[in-house]
């Protein structure tokens, strides 16, 4: 069984330790642990996981946020994955912080990585791993909020939320997405 799992997030070092870039520090993480290094592919960094029979082929698209879909795609495309074995990992404004969602399908909620998947995809009907970053700006500074890197504070979280993120991807490959969300979607 082979798994598609994008981490949103922006390249550049300017945008490392943003909020937007959770979905990539997720999936650092997850590599990590194991010793695995992506390697620059087509539209994105690229490396594969393997874990309990499954194989994770992980995907960090360096087409920017907002042009996250032609990644994702491709290289759904690229390794013959269907659509039910895709998760994206993004961050979410709504959620507060430390909070996390999956979410079997639904709508992009705004977010403009979501929006460009569903759109390239023609479908809403792919797995979402959605991270609280919490709301904490004024009106008219989400941008450089989302932007923004992560205060003191927030950084004492970080470490936990991602732990449980990767938690969640091995699970979803795992037991499947419902059972997933069942477990996880009540805790913070």
């Amino acid at each position: 069984m082979k798994y598609l799992i994008a981490g949103l997030g922006n390249p550049g070092k300017e945008y490392e330790n943003t909020r937007h870039n959770i979905g990539f520090k997720v999936l650092d993480a997850l590599t990590e642990a194991s010793n695995i290094v992506f390697s620059d592919e087509r539209l994105g960094w690229v490396t594969e996981y393997k874990f309990k029979g499954r194989t994770f082929v992980l995907l960090k698209p360096t087409t920017y946020m907002n042009l996250s879909g032609k990644a994702v795609n491709y290289w759904l495309q690229k390794e013959n994955i269907p659509l039910e074995n895709l998760l994206v990992v993004v961050d979410d404004l709504a959620l507060p912080l430390g909070t996390l969602r999956l979410r079997a399908k639904g709508s992009d909620a705004g977010h403009n990585g979501l929006k460009n998947i569903t759109a390239v995809l023609g479908s809403q009907d792919y797995s979402r791993l959605r991270i609280g970053i919490g709301d904490n700006f004024r009106q008219g500074q989400q941008i450089d909020y989302v932007l923004g890197e992560w205060d003191k504070k927030e950084k004492l979280e970080l470490t936990a939320l991602i732990d449980t993120s990767v938690e969640i991807i091995k699970s979803f490959a795992t037991i499947g997405v419902q059972q997933t969300m069942t477990f996880f979607n009540k805790k913070k």
